[in-house]
């Protein structure tokens, strides 16, 4: 089983993408230039949305494209400036 302080070790790696570029997928689209970043973040969340809903109305790839759907979104609340533990703050507020 995998630990579930990897969702933080990912946070915490697109955070440092951030704010310390390397040759990647997720420094060069948070550093984009060519095109606002945010708006090209936004369009993968997108498309990730819709591959996600398709995967799970064909019974198919739905751990795979879910995961892709989460991950872009992280990469969307790390490009936002957003914390993990506001995140974790959040879900704490909608558990009971």
């Amino acid at each position: 089983m995998i630990d579930d302080k990897i969702l933080r070790e990912i946070y915490e790696t697109l955070e440092s993408r951030r704010d310390n570029p390397i040759d990647s997928y997720t420094s060069n689209i948070m550093q984009d230039s060519s095109k606002k970043a945010e708006d090209k973040i936004l369009e993968k969340v997108a498309e990730e949305c819709g591959e996600f809903i398709i995967a799970s109305k064909n019974n198919e790839e739905i751990v795979w494209e879910g995961t892709d759907l989460i991950f872009h979104t992280l990469l969307l609340l790390v490009y936002k400036n957003i914390k993990f533990d506001e995140i974790l703050e959040e879900f704490e507020k909608r558990r009971h």
